[in-house]
């Protein structure tokens, strides 16, 4: 079954919010707003009037530059400027540095129904903080079956058919000391090239077993046994074991699986009685963070055993 990706929008409302702009006048559209677009804009063009391109769908920002020159004008073209720029359907007006509101600003906010904010960030912090808020807030978005843990420092989403020991094996991790991000339902989010994991919020920090019920693992372990994002570092597949079926046994492999156009190496771990999961599940963590430094085990015990080969050799041949 095709995954759905899914692409939220964020709310103005909410930006506002999350950075305590200063509501100068609020907009008609503030409540309902939504921004659909991560870029912001500082308005140097279409404060000479050409708006030609000009993408109405951007936050606009106004710095000490901007100001400056609009300061120059006089209050009949200061008014023509905003208004011309207040007739266009931008979601907001940010004003940086706490630089103190025009009259001819105000009036045309007011005028054409527009939100105008302060704040007293710089124009490039605001700017370079709300690009990757809304990066964040806008990223392509799946819900994968499985669960999500912190292992070593590294987000480890462990995969497999229900009922194959996914939640007993994070029980056993999270009795080693390591941290639950999700069970059973992980919201994986795409931010640049990096994937990152969380629970829904109804099942955060809870874990299903089969005949115990739901258990609430921050209550149970402790705040030090849970976080509520990971980044995703590797995928481990439980799957139950088959008798005369091939599995790796060196790890020459180096299995990758595609999540979000984001590729992952991925560990297919086969179940069967007496395995101890959690610690295969470590290893195999240990072993990735190896492998991203530059070190794979397997093609060194390779090259060791090729040296080994060929001295036999060479001594067979001196006989």
């Amino acid at each position: 079954m095709e995954e759905k990706v899914r692409i939220t929008p964020a709310k103005l409302k909410k930006l506002v919010e999350d950075f305590d702009l200063e509501i100068i006048n609020k907009g008609t559209d503030f409540s309902t707003r939504e921004i659909r677009i991560s870029d912001v804009n500082r308005p140097a063009l279409q404060l000479v009037g050409f708006y030609d391109n000009f993408d109405v769908t951007r936050l606009q920002i106004l710095g000490r530059a901007e100001t400056t020159y609009i300061q120059a004008m006089d209050p009949d073209r200061r008014r023509k400027v905003f208004n011309d720029l207040f007739r266009c359907e931008i979601p907001a007006l940010i004003v940086a540095r706490g630089i103190e509101i025009m009259p001819e600003i105000r009036e045309s906010a007011e005028k054409h129904g527009r939100t105008l904010l302060r704040t007293p960030l710089s124009t490039v912090e605001i700017s370079s903080r709300i690009i990757d808020y809304l990066n964040r807030a806008m990223a392509p978005q799946i819900t994968r079956h499985g669960v999500l843990m912190n292992i070593y420092g590294q987000g480890v989403l462990i995969v497999g058919e229900s009922g194959i020991g996914k939640s007993e094996t994070a029980i056993e991790l999270l009795k080693r000391g390591h941290r639950l991000v999700a069970d059973d339902a992980v919201d994986i989010r795409r931010v640049s090239i990096e994937l990152y994991g969380s629970a829904p919020e109804v099942i955060r920090h809870f874990i299903e077993i089969r005949g115990i019920g739901l258990i609430d693992v921050q209550q149970l372990f402790g705040m030090g046994s849970v976080m509520f994002e990971t980044d995703i570092d590797l995928v481990i597949r439980l799957e139950q074991w088959v008798e005369g079926k091939f599995y790796d046994r060196l790890g020459l492999g180096e299995e990758r699986i595609d999540i979000l156009g984001v590729s992952l190496p991925i560990v297919t771990v086969p179940v069967r009685p007496g395995r101890n999961l959690a610690g295969i599940v470590e290893i195999a963590t240990m072993k990735n963070r190896q492998m991203a430094y530059g070190y794979n085990s397997a093609r060194e015990f390779v090259t060791r055993f090729d040296k080994q080969v060929d001295a036999m050799a060479a001594n067979k041949e001196k006989a």
